[in-house]
């Protein structure tokens, strides 16, 4: 099979299409041949040694797909040849060969169906982005639960995938939805997919402004991926006992943050991290999403569609910052 194949940690732009073993299901799984994948931030991330796994080289990249199914191995069963399905969260694109290749294995236990009225495309470009979403946004309750209805949310990075996986997402709760995004006609967008207020992150009026518009509320959860400068402004923007779900940085690390400002409204901070979902989990979140999207009427949001011999440029397209997912048609 082709595949982009990852030699070192310098980077997506070292990678390289050539020829690998085509793979052979293990127990409990099943060969996909590819027809979609999508890429994500902590793929790049990974390349450059900058995430977590450090799998061993030669490796490949991408997490997200739809494929055919072509193989299975013993055990899986509600499983047949030919049948189109999605890859949810696992250690496919992490710690095993990922979907940047024209055959990929993965677990049965992580597969489900095209939701129906969705493409191939549109299922290949969200469960990694909803999935970190869903958990933003309920991890702060025990059971994990939405935030209540009315409840205002706060959006960094609105503009990429889990930006607009969070706007979506909210929009189907209920919540007042603040979404930060730098570019006008990116804004523009996010009005249309339900946000209540947008404004430009670099503008210097902004956490008055955003506050203004609050007024009297404050943010009760923001969902950040850009970290930077930016943080401390939303520290700021937060009611007491408001919370800030950490899912990137973006923008690098936060300077000087003065963490005696979270004392008196008894903030917290905690990280997103979708490698806690065991596979019945992951399943119960994404029927649960599927449910929601098409309770708002709304699907996944596609920036552009690259062919698997440009993957690289689709690379450099994720970095300039896109409205919504990067896919990649692996085959046609």
């Amino acid at each position: 099979m082709r595949a982009w194949m990852m030699y070192s940690y310098d980077g997506v732009d070292n990678l390289r299409l050539a020829e690998a073993a085509d793979p052979l299901p293990g127990p409990g799984e099943v060969v996909l041949r590819m027809r979609f994948a999508s890429i994500n931030p902590a793929d790049a991330f990974l390349a450059r040694a900058m995430y977590p796994a450090k799998p061993p080289l030669p490796h490949i990249l991408g997490r997200d797909g739809v494929g055919e199914v072509i193989a299975a191995g013993l055990g899986v069963a509600d499983i047949h040849l030919g049948e189109t399905l999605g890859i949810l969260r696992c250690e496919v694109g992490v710690n095993r060969w990922g979907t940047l290749a024209e055959e990929v294995v993965a677990k049965a236990a992580v597969l489900a169906p095209v939701p129906a009225g969705w493409t191939p495309e549109e299922m290949a470009a969200a469960p990694l982005t909803f999935l970190t979403a869903w958990q933003a946004l309920t991890q702060w309750s025990d059971p994990p639960a939405p935030p209540a209805t009315g409840s205002v949310l706060l959006v960094t990075g609105a503009s990429g995938g889990v930006g607009v996986a969070s706007v979506l997402l909210a929009k189907s709760m209920g919540l007042t939805i603040v979404a930060l995004s730098r570019s006008a006609a990116k804004r523009e967008r996010l009005r249309q997919l339900g946000a209540d207020f947008v404004f430009d992150p670099a503008d210097p009026r902004m956490r008055q402004d955003a506050a203004d518009a609050l007024a009297p509320r404050k943010v009760d959860l923001a969902i950040d991926s850009v970290a930077g400068p930016l943080f401390p402004q939303i520290v700021a923007l937060l009611d007491r006992g408001g919370c800030i779900s950490v899912v990137g940085r973006s923008a690098g690390p936060v300077p000087e943050f003065n963490t005696g400002t979270l004392f008196f409204r008894r903030n917290r901070i905690g990280g997103v991290s979708v490698g806690d979902y065991t596979a019945e989990a992951a399943q119960a979140a994404w029927q649960e999403i599927v449910r929601r999207l098409a309770g708002i009427g709304q699907r996944p949001v596609i920036d552009r569609v690259f062919s698997f011999e440009d993957t690289i440029e689709a690379f450099h397209r994720l970095a300039e910052g896109p409205m919504g997912k990067v896919v990649i048609r692996v085959a046609g």
